[in-house]
């Protein structure tokens, strides 16, 4: 069985045709172990919220070979990579939380995607995540009635009550205060420690660089160096 949880060879993606046609990412190579932690950095604009939406199953690969948790992503139609997203925790800048519903409902999205669950499990599994980023006061709470530091920490909460093997996070701590953003920090750490999971951070916060297995830092689409 793979150690590997995301293989990537020779990925090259463009958005636009003809004229307008701009290559984003150029000639990628990169592994990422189970359980490991990794860190991309780089200038805004370089491709990296490209490279995660790609190997999070969310856009088609165009050149190149990009295998994800098993599954070779070249191809794929959209049902297998539904199916693959469901094994895939995300969490992106827009939060993307549902409006009508509350800060517990919200996580117990990530634990309905869990097989087998009864409904009182899903929803302490939704409690307990709430509780490991420091939001159990806030349960029945709606997103319009939470800061952006909250609802940033209920999206990350719903990312983990899934028990996701990959975590693809997208500057999860852009909009926490530096206790916070590292409490979050070690969160993901301990994910990957205890359960094996590869974890992709996006990020600009040099307080958190500690925490990474690796560093990558990435440059108009290109991987420059890797520590």
């Amino acid at each position: 069985m793979s150690t590997k949880a995301v293989h990537i060879q020779s990925l090259t993606h463009s958005f636009g045709r003809g004229s307008m046609r701009r290559e984003v990412l150029k000639n990628i190579s990169l592994s990422i172990a189970k359980g490991e932690v990794v860190l991309l950095t780089g200038p805004s604009g370089c491709g990296k919220t490209t490279l995660l939406t790609l190997i999070g199953a969310l856009r088609t690969i165009q050149s190149g070979d990009v295998t994800v948790l098993g599954q070779e992503l070249r191809g794929a139609g959209r049902r297998r990579r539904q199916q693959l997203r469901r094994r895939i925790g995300m969490i992106f800048q827009g939060h993307n939380l549902l409006r009508c519903l509350t800060a517990e409902q919200n996580v117990q999205m990530g634990a309905d995607l869990l097989p087998d669950l009864s409904y009182r499990a899903r929803r302490d599994q939704a409690r307990q995540w709430l509780r490991a980023v420091g939001l159990d006061d806030q349960l029945s709470k709606l997103p319009h009635d939470l800061s952006g530091g909250q609802k940033q920490r209920v999206a990350i909460a719903r990312a983990l009550a899934a028990n996701p093997q990959l975590l693809l996070a997208d500057e999860p701590t852009a909009a926490l205060d530096s206790v916070t953003g590292r409490d979050v920090v070690e969160l993901l750490r301990k994910l990957a420690r205890d359960q094996s999971c590869a974890v992709l951070m996006v990020t600009h916060d040099p307080r958190i660089l500690d925490v990474a297995d690796r560093l990558i830092q990435m440059e108009d689409g290109t991987l420059l160096s890797t520590v």
